[in-house]
């Protein structure tokens, strides 16, 4: 149904994730947990809004780990 979902931290990354890799990977997850690769329209609203919440979550992850050896960095694109 979908690719396996990529390391988006460094080192298995050389930079930090873009906007575009966190929402492609949170795309994936709420497709393999839903089900659905595509979303009938009356459950549009309510994938969409799963799709951002899971971005939002990777991002604020991804700026909060700190990788041991690694130079610190600022926060991912769209995290707080």
């Amino acid at each position: 149904m979908c690719r396996s979902i990529k390391t988006l931290r460094p080192p298995a990354l050389p930079e930090e994730a873009t906007e575009d890799e966190i929402r492609a990977a949170a795309l994936q997850y709420v497709r393999k947990v839903s089900g659905f690769r595509a979303p009938a329209a009356h459950n549009r609203e309510v994938f969409e809004r799963a799709v951002e919440a899971v971005a939002e979550a990777t991002a604020q992850l991804l700026a909060g780990l700190e990788v041991r050896g690694a130079a610190p960095h600022t926060a991912a694109p769209g995290g707080g």
